[in-house]
């Protein structure tokens, strides 16, 4: 397999391990602070990644030239998940998911300024089906509950920390350089994470409080930290590198399609027409995307 098909495996196999950690996260939350979570979830990481770097010469004399780097494509990444948080104070879920479904269209829009890559009429279109594939799942099809949402102060947060989410993406391909390492690219942007969430739990006081997760869920912790976070962060970071943010944020509009397959298959969980239809029309757009965007796949 070629290069180009690598990487839209890794985006392929990344936003399948992302639709995994939504139910890990499920399972945790209500325990401690999702601040505190989320950090927990980057100082394992970093810890587990730390000795495959630090055991190596060559990867420790990339550690200093990347730190400055990393810390700004980390602290977009670490930004998205503060505002997300706090969003969900002020906001709801359904509201929430609703903004999410901006970010392709974001991102492809930041790409234009930053990489001037050009977005054609036809690929505008496709965005919008593609949200509106999304927010048929994320309202059920309901048209009411969609027409009865108001924007609130959790909204506005939120579209802030999705544009964060957007030039993560985008400073992650800016800023690597052809002699970088990607293992220590990856893994100072998990320390440069691990040292913007403990900013920011300190600038909110926030107790870390982790000894309230017991054993019992410890599984979904390290499935979060090691296979949620770690080895996402690697397979972005690639992708990105390779592909360009904009075509692998085109992958966001499977994300409901994966959390359903997956709710079904960990679950037994089935779904409705409309929500079929919403991730039919969603993973459609996807594919057109990618078409639009001139993709070669080559074997």
């Amino acid at each position: 397999m070629n290069k180009n098909l690598n990487a839209h495996f890794y985006v392929l196999l990344a936003t399948f391990l992302i639709g995994g950690s939504f139910i890990a996260s499920q399972k945790l939350a209500g325990n401690i602070d999702p601040i505190s979570i989320t950090l927990l979830r980057f100082v394992i990481a970093s810890v587990f990644l730390a000795p495959f770097v630090f055991l190596k010469k060559e990867f420790r004399l990339r550690i200093v030239p990347t730190f400055r780097r990393a810390m700004i494509i980390s602290f977009f990444y670490a930004l998205f998940f503060i505002g997300m948080f706090k969003a969900l104070e002020y906001s709801s879920a359904l509201n929430t998911g609703t903004i999410f479904t901006l970010l392709p269209l974001l991102t492809a829009i930041f790409t234009f300024f930053v990489f001037k890559q050009v977005i054609y009429l036809k690929q505008y279109l496709v965005y919008f089906i593609g949200i509106l594939g999304t927010l048929i799942v994320v309202f059920k099809g309901d048209i009411n509950s969609f027409l009865e949402i108001s924007l609130n102060k959790g909204d506005i947060i939120f579209l802030f920390s999705i544009i964060s989410m957007s030039l993560y993406s985008i400073s992650a391909k800016y800023f690597y350089k052809k002699d970088d390492k990607l293992i220590v690219l990856v893994f100072m942007t998990l320390l440069g994470g691990s040292l913007w969430m403990l900013l920011a739990l300190l600038i909110l006081d926030i107790p870390l409080q982790w000894s309230k997760i017991d054993n019992t869920l410890y599984i979904y912790m390290i499935y979060l930290s090691i296979i949620a976070t770690l080895i996402t962060s690697f397979l972005y970071q690639k992708a990105n590198i390779i592909l360009g943010p904009k075509i692998v944020m085109s992958y966001v509009y499977l994300n409901p399609a994966v959390i359903s397959i997956l709710l079904f298959l960990l679950e037994g969980k089935t779904m409705n027409f409309w929500t079929t239809l919403g991730i039919l029309i969603s993973s459609f757009s996807t594919i057109v995307l990618l078409n639009s965007n001139k993709i070669r796949i080559e074997l």
